[in-house]
């Protein structure tokens, strides 16, 4: 009785014991937390669920199949000690090792050496040391752990599994491999039945074509989702994307993505609310505050929504759409319906861009301002042109003709070529304008100013020269074929016209009554931007203040009664 007695408070100590080691266990679990807090209530959930199905579920026992040896060991009074081509079995599943510790009283055991589990015949598990106790339904397998589950596998040195979720987590690093991706991470957990993988801390999957880096990662081997649920970047040949929130097919390289994610390719960034994204087609489609980036160049587009070809080097944004130049000290800021990026003899010594804005478009930049329908810049010539009703400012001048072609160099206006129904207005003050209208004009710029130009064919004048004390001498009319004009601190200093004109000087007090205006006058000042909130505002031309198409007669050519059909 007495030993018995013994036995029973040595039984006693020993269970407070483990009990006291389980929760110190259980304590360094739980040093790592899980980040998501979707997940962490997820957790508690499953651990309810757990305890009451443990407690409805009627418990079966550990069955000891075979082993060669069977005896007691005195050190461990509570075990039967296994030896030799050792089989376990627990419902369905089976149990392999080379030795081992069998508790029959608790169902559970202890095994040593060529561990083996078999769960039907698609999941594999194999180790160096396993405990597995029948009522919790965990395997604690350590060392040179192996879990295969048909195409899965998955290797760490301490992997739990609980066959009563049919989940398998690690907590001390392991590497999850199917034949299209290997997933490393410090804590990760895998549900052979769902194929679902949760990875945490250090996350990398490395995939023939692309790196994904994460701290937060979830997988599907049999879909190759990849759910980005934390701060990842995707890294490939020429594509970085970062992403927060979104999912990416590993195999067919689509991914869907939120909350600001970047794609940058080369130098430009794609950044919007929602991005998708096909890698192997090249293309991206952006949804809400588009901004397109290219860091090179130093110009954006931004807008509601936004596509791009990375193949191609195609990209246009649309709703809202602006074009930013910040590659000057001071931004030029351009507004149309769309705004398209096109790029020709790609990867050629020939090769240039063209950025198209249509329609009704404007831009601001403090020192030049303009409106048009629709304008074109090429980076092959340098030249912007502006189609159908283009109005051009440069601080107290006004360009306007048929169509505006202006000529860049390094963002700046060197010159600029206005065709057809050319005209110049100087605003002098609320009342007075210098004009030249002619055929056609070419305006020079220098500093940001313009400082020359030249008209071209049917010329006519109003200006007001000034004496050295910059008063007003009178105004002068004339007409002439050609006119070349200099220009100082925006102020008219020359007038050169061929053949020469004397044209009619009129004192300030004797000008006659609408001959300070030139017929196709018109000061739009109603209509320039005002600064780069006002490019949004379309104003339209007056009715009045169209320009008048120019008809042209048709030639009539010799003889060419001969050819009339005669009835």
């Amino acid at each position: 009785m007495q030993k018995t007695s013994e036995r029973h408070e040595l039984n006693g100590q020993k269970i407070f014991v483990i009990g006291l080691l389980c929760l110190f266990g259980f304590c360094l679990f739980a040093q790592k937390p899980v980040k998501s807090r979707a997940r962490a209530q997820k957790r508690d959930t499953l651990q309810t669920d757990t305890s009451s199905i443990q407690r409805q579920k009627p418990k079966s026992k550990v069955y000891l199949l075979h082993s060669d040896l069977l005896r007691k060991d005195e050190r461990i009074p509570d075990a039967m000690v296994v030896v030799g081509n050792v089989v376990f079995r627990h419902d369905s599943v089976y149990m392999y090792c080379d030795s081992a510790y069998y508790y029959d009283k608790i169902s559970a055991f202890e095994a040593f050496s060529n561990v083996k589990m078999n769960q039907g015949d698609t999941l594999f598990l194999y180790g160096d040391r396993l405990f597995y106790d029948g009522n919790t339904q965990i395997a604690e397998v350590r060392m040179n752990v192996r879990m295969e589950n048909r195409n899965t596998t998955l290797l760490t040195d301490s992997l739990n599994y609980d066959r009563l979720y049919n989940v398998g987590y690690y907590f001390n690093g392991g590497t999850l491999m199917d034949e299209q991706n290997v997933l490393t991470s410090d804590w990760g957990e895998y549900n052979p039945g769902t194929k679902q993988s949760v990875f945490n801390y250090d996350v990398q999957l490395v995939n023939p074509q692309f790196i994904l880096t994460s701290d937060t990662l979830e997988y599907n081997t049999a879909s190759k989702i990849a759910d980005i649920v934390g701060p990842s970047d995707i890294v490939s040949d020429n594509n970085h994307i970062y992403s927060e929130l979104g999912t990416y097919n590993t195999v067919t390289g689509k991914a869907y993505l939120y909350n600001r994610s970047v794609l940058t390719n080369e130098g430009k960034q794609l950044t919007g609310d929602t991005l998708y994204y096909d890698r192997d087609a090249g293309t991206g489609e952006v949804f809400q505050d588009v901004v397109m980036n290219d860091t090179v160049n130093k110009n954006m587009m931004t807008g509601e929504y936004g596509y791009y070809n990375e193949n191609t080097k195609y990209a246009f944004v649309t709703d809202r759409a602006v074009g930013v130049d910040y590659s000057q000290g001071d931004s030029l800021f351009l507004h149309g319906d769309t705004l398209m990026m096109k790029t020709f003899y790609l990867d050629t010594d020939s090769m240039f861009r063209e950025m198209r804005a249509f329609h009704k478009v404007r831009f601001f930049r403090t020192d030049v301002q303009g409106t048009a329908d629709s304008l074109v810049f090429s980076t092959k010539d340098s030249c912007l042109t502006m189609y159908h009703d283009p109005i051009l400012w440069n601080k107290n001048q006004q360009l306007v003709g048929e169509k505006i072609c202006i000529y860049m160099n390094d963002s700046t206006i060197d010159w600029a070529h206005i065709i057809n129904q050319a005209l110049s207005v100087e605003h002098i003050d609320s009342t007075l304008y210098n004009q030249v209208t002619g055929k056609e004009m070419k305006a020079y710029f220098r500093n940001k100013e313009m400082y020359k130009a030249e008209v071209i064919g049917s010329v006519r004048v109003v200006y007001y020269p000034m004496d050295s004390d910059s008063l007003l001498i009178g105004m002068n009319v004339s007409e002439t074929s050609n006119l070349d004009l200099y220009l100082s601190n925006q102020k008219l200093e020359k007038m050169v016209m061929r053949p020469q004109s004397n044209g009619t000087l009129y004192p300030m007090t004797q000008i006659p009554a609408g001959k300070d205006k030139l017929d196709n006058f018109v000061w739009f000042d109603y209509i320039r931007p005002l600064d780069k909130d006002d490019i949004f505002n379309w104003r339209g031309k007056k009715v009045e203040d169209q320009l008048k198409k120019n008809v042209r007669k048709p030639v009539e050519l010799p003889n060419q009664h001969l050819f009339e059909k005669k009835e």
